[in-house]
């Protein structure tokens, strides 16, 4: 081995705590943004679902009016017996 592959070799045994700190550090800052996004994309599909649910019972709502002057005729024709 030349003397200059010894002193590399050297330098780097002497480095390679620190290295594989700095390595850990960014591997777990990859898996932290790698959840992140995982959780993102989780909660943009449930909003999503959400959201059409909502518009498709909001089409379902019908809406039926009642005429009850009949009933309303009815009844007060049978309070006047009442009170006469």
């Amino acid at each position: 081995m030349s003397q200059a592959k010894v002193d590399r070799y050297k330098q780097e045994k002497a480095n390679r705590e620190k290295t594989m700190k700095k390595e850990k550090m960014i591997r777990r800052l990859e898996g932290a943004v790698g959840v992140f996004v995982l959780c993102l994309i989780i909660a943009w599909c449930g909003v999503s679902v959400y959201q059409k649910a909502e518009e498709k019972q909001a089409a379902q709502v019908e809406t039926v009016e009642l005429d009850n002057t009949a009933v309303s005729d009815y009844m007060a024709s049978l309070n006047d017996t009442e009170a006469e």
